[in-house]
């Protein structure tokens, strides 16, 4: 058909490109394209370049060295590593116990230095509260020899006068029997002490020579005499069986009873058993009565007041 303004009318020629529309079946809207075998030319320029472009990636994989799939670089530094470690934990151990050992030595060095810094620096805080600075290497003062004598009579005194406390009284001698026993090794050494400064003691002053001699008996009896009586306090009636034991008991309660009681017969007949249960212990050699506590006894078991 030949075309009429914009319209196709019959068979169009196919050869000649009319812009416009074609009417096929209707009207349809024509859109120039390109030819097929520019289509056609396109793919297989496209074809041709990615074939090239495929070749030269080949060729230059072909080229590139081969790659070896080993262990990974830093899986070496591991060992190295771990030697450090143990070497710095080992060096630590050593300086630790080096240090240690300089500590543990030089600690009783350390103590002496602490204290005698803390001596001199009292000292010195003292004598600043005190206003004067001590006088170094000063001498103490002396006392006289007649004082010194003075006082060692009246420390004797004393002694004696407690050792006569516990020899009179049968109630002493019951509870602490190793204090009457010269047997016990510390009451004969307070006996004989006792009986050299009882020997050198004087109602006036002897003398320096003498005075000093009976001051060094006197100490020695005062410590004998603290030695026999803590000695005693120990021993008490360890030494004696569950029966004697039972009877010193006894012979206790029976003096407690005429000591304490109100009534006079009850006290003489307390004070009577007694003496009856005494005279069988020191019959036996279980316990030996002094005879001043005897004697205090007897006078209390006559209606006297014991000594």
């Amino acid at each position: 058909m030949i075309v009429v303004g914009r319209r196709y009318l019959g068979a169009p020629d196919r050869t000649v490109r009319i812009p416009g529309r074609i009417g096929y079946q209707g009207d349809v809207a024509h859109h120039p394209r390109r030819s097929r075998s520019a289509r056609a030319a396109a793919s297989a320029g496209a074809a041709f370049a990615e074939g090239r472009r495929l070749r030269r990636a080949a060729e230059r994989r072909r080229l590139r060295p081969p790659r070896h799939h080993g262990p990974a670089p830093w899986l070496f530094l591991v060992p190295v590593v771990m030697f450090v470690m143990v070497a710095a934990t080992m060096a630590g151990l050593v300086v630790i116990g080096l240090v240690v050992t300089v500590l543990a030595s030089a600690l009783p060095a350390l103590l002496v230095g602490g204290v005698v810094f803390a001596a001199v620096r009292r000292r010195r805080r003292i004598a600043r509260s005190a206003g004067t600075a001590p006088l170094p290497g000063r001498p103490a003062a002396t006392m006289r020899p007649e004082l010194v004598w003075s006082h060692a009579r009246d420390r004797f005194h004393t002694l004696a006068q407690a050792y006569a406390a516990h020899e009179c009284d049968p109630m002493s001698v019951l509870r602490l029997p190793a204090l009457s026993d010269v047997t016990v090794p510390s009451t004969g050494r307070f006996v004989e002490a006792f009986a050299q400064a009882q020997a050198l003691e004087s109602d006036a002053f002897p003398g320096e020579e003498h005075a000093a001699e009976f001051v060094r008996a006197v100490d020695r009896a005062q410590r004998s005499w603290r030695a026999a009586r803590e000695a005693a306090e120990r021993i008490r009636l360890s030494g004696l069986s569950p029966a004697e034991r039972s009877t010193v008991e006894r012979v206790l309660k029976l003096l407690t009873v005429a000591r304490d009681s109100g009534s006079e017969p009850e006290r003489l007949a307390a004070y009577s058993r007694a003496r009856t249960e005494l005279a069988k212990l020191d019959a036996a050699g279980v316990i030996h009565l002094p005879r001043t506590a005897a004697a205090a006894l007897d006078a209390a078991a006559r209606g006297a007041l014991p000594a």
